[in-house]
């Protein structure tokens, strides 16, 4: 078999491309992401968060959180890069939480499941510096003790509940780098953010999962706190189409006036993980999809 120049396409060039950069990664004492994934933040995923009358509700997503955690645990990572949109929102700029731990519960939907998780300071530090590099605004946030090591910063639920399932309950924890988007930058500007966070882990030397937190439209039902729209349902069936094409690529053609729309709570930080995941080397796969109340959850897992 002849493997000329005729005969090796330009993906297959960036997918041997890909190779190379990780066995020189880890020659150099490197190590890229070694895992990624879309992981919902309703309280419904986590069993002793559901209704009491409603053991069943979101029972897909739970087992596809499951899945994530199995997948994430096999990975073996040393710390765990979340992408909440939930945490702290500053005007035109992202922010990384730069404190010695995170701390939260679920009281705000009547469960009693709290967690608190060491934050990885010098990798949120390395993610820090990178999307500044990259010419993006960007902060360290910490909380309550002026020593930000000795600080506990709020943990929110889009930390949360993501960690129940892929970290936060195994002995030891994985600790976590919490990185919040802008909403008020452009689509680019996170893709670019993405990009850096990988140089970052990369930098490391640590065996780093990513984990874009995301729940989808939330207009599903008009019962609910947004109302009704169609674009919900057209938003969360595009992503999915996406997902099973495994195009990454294609997520920043959504837009985020669509996303708007569509009332997602999902596509800045689809946009890093667009980034962070490039050209090739990823393999994408649909765990679930269900929109059990008002709102899309969809578990999908990325790996080498």
């Amino acid at each position: 078999m002849s493997y000329g120049p005729k005969e090796c396409s330009g993906a297959s060039l960036l997918a041997h491309a890909a190779v190379i950069a990780s066995i020189l990664a880890l020659i150099l004492g490197a190590m890229p992401l070694v895992f990624a994934c879309i992981a919902p933040h309703g309280s419904i995923a986590i069993p002793e968060a559901k209704p009491t009358d409603r053991p069943t509700l979101a029972v897909a997503t739970t087992e596809g959180m499951k899945e994530l955690g199995r997948r994430f645990a096999a990975a073996r990572p040393d710390v765990s890069i979340v992408l909440t949109p939930h945490n702290v929102h500053i005007e035109g700029a992202m922010a990384v939480i730069d404190a010695g731990a995170v701390a939260g519960d679920l009281g705000q939907w009547g469960s009693p499941i709290a967690m608190r998780v060491p934050v990885d300071r010098e990798l949120a530090t390395l993610v820090r510096d990178a999307i500044r590099a990259a010419g993006i605004p960007v902060v360290a946030v910490s909380y309550g003790a002026n020593d930000p090591a000795a600080s506990v910063a709020p943990m929110d639920w889009a930390v949360l509940i993501p960690a129940h399932f892929m970290g936060g309950r195994t002995d030891p924890q994985v600790p976590v780098v919490i990185v919040a988007p802008a909403r008020d930058l452009p689509d680019d500007v996170h893709v670019r953010a993405g990009e850096a966070i990988a140089r970052a882990s990369t930098a490391s030397t640590k065996r780093v999962a990513l984990v874009a937190s995301c729940d989808h439209g939330h207009g599903h039902d008009a019962n609910g706190p947004y109302g009704f729209t169609p674009k919900s349902r057209q938003f969360d069936d595009a992503v999915i189409d996406l997902i099973k094409r495994d195009d990454v690529g294609g997520i920043s053609r959504l837009g985020s006036a669509f996303a708007r729309d569509a009332k997602a709570d999902s596509y800045w930080q689809m946009l890093m993980l667009q980034g962070a995941l490039g050209r090739g080397g990823w393999k994408g796969e649909l765990l679930s999809y269900e929109a059990p109340t008002y709102f899309g959850m969809l578990c999908a897992a990325y790996t080498r």
